[in-house]
């Protein structure tokens, strides 16, 4: 059983660091030239969205967005179930040559990172690869680092971080919680 310990960003603060996060994107990137954004399902998508949004709001350019689903391509994968389900990829664009944003809700080991990366790979080589969190918590297992990252949050490995947001939950917020 999970126990609630704290509330770490409020809906407030998710938005700030998503703008924030946006405007870094544009300026490290020279703008959204060749620019698109790909959400690892499931709350990565959303955030995804959100970004695309905000960089509309800033440029109003609408940069392509899509989501990636890396079900098959996790290390665990016979950890989790002997019958996977295998959610659809919706990249409804090239990404050969363009530089991608990855956008994932908490980064932590860096295996689902690995894991989409492999995904990525396998509809084409990008220009580059830019990976985008709401959350670093730390206690990476891979060389794998945000380059934009929206909170800092040091954790123990008896804690997790719970991003909560729409379409999924009914409020937008990161909690901390002890298991």
């Amino acid at each position: 059983m999970e126990k609630f310990k704290a509330t770490l960003m409020d809906e407030a603060a998710v938005s700030r660091a998503l703008k924030r996060i946006s405007h870094e994107i544009l300026e490290k990137n020279n703008g959204c030239a060749d620019l698109c954004i790909i959400g690892i399902k499931r709350r990565g998508v959303a955030l995804a969205n959100i970004i695309a949004d905000n960089i509309y709001n800033i440029e109003g350019v609408h940069v392509p967005s899509g989501e990636i689903d890396i079900t098959f391509y996790r290390d665990d994968l016979t950890a989790i179930s002997s019958d996977p389900v295998i959610h659809p990829t919706n990249l409804p664009f090239s990404i050969v040559g363009k530089k991608v944003i990855l956008v994932d809700d908490v980064l932590y080991t860096g295996r689902t990172v690995r894991a989409a990366l492999d995904a990525l790979m396998s509809y084409g080589r990008a220009a580059a690869v830019q990976l985008a969190v709401l959350i670093d918590r730390g206690h990476r297992e891979l060389p794998i680092r945000g380059d934009y990252v929206g909170k800092n949050v040091p954790t123990s490995k008896s804690e997790i971080i719970a991003v909560k947001i729409p379409p999924f939950d009914d409020i937008t917020s990161a909690e901390l919680y002890e298991v």
